[in-house]
């Protein structure tokens, strides 16, 4: 039993939990199509979450083209890059399905205003700047590596 645990928590985002139902969010979905990858951005509203711990999932809604679209995604997934908090959301149930049923100016749900939700939204903002800035750090340590592997097999 201690070794799934640990297995877990090696596969567990840390700031994964950054947005809850009734939040708009991109998320940045790492697509693999034969050798090439993408990343491809699903923006929408969160519905609902579900389960517990590593096989905690999440369902974000939009519209596209006049059809909902509802798409779940696995939190701690290694093909999720990012989840950008876009605008937070007022609710005040666990699960939003009722927005399925509600068209136009209806399904709109009351954005999340007050000294709390800035604070919020500010943190949100500065991870993933950091989160940027260390990633960009690893890809200019990865093309020196390789650079000078290059130079010293010539």
């Amino acid at each position: 039993m201690d070794i799934i645990k640990t297995i877990e928590a090696k596969q567990t985002k840390q700031n994964a939990e950054s947005f809850k139902v009734g939040d708009t969010v991109k998320v940045h979905f790492e697509i693999i199509e034969g050798k090439t990858k993408r990343i491809q951005i699903f923006e929408g509203l969160v519905l609902c979450m579900k389960n517990k711990g590593i096989g905690k999932t999440f369902t974000v809604r939009k519209e596209s083209y006049g059809v909902g679209v509802e798409r779940v995604f696995p939190l701690h997934s290694p093909r999720i890059v990012k989840v950008e908090l876009v605008r937070p959301g007022k609710v005040r149930r666990s699960k939003i399905y009722y927005v399925r049923d509600k068209i136009g100016k209806a399904a709109k749900i009351k954005e999340l205003l007050g000294a709390k939700a800035n604070a919020e939204f500010a943190a949100n903002k500065a991870a993933y700047a950091a989160a940027d800035a260390e990633e960009k750090a690893i890809k200019e340590a990865a093309k020196e590596a390789n650079a000078t592997k290059e130079a010293n097999a010539k």
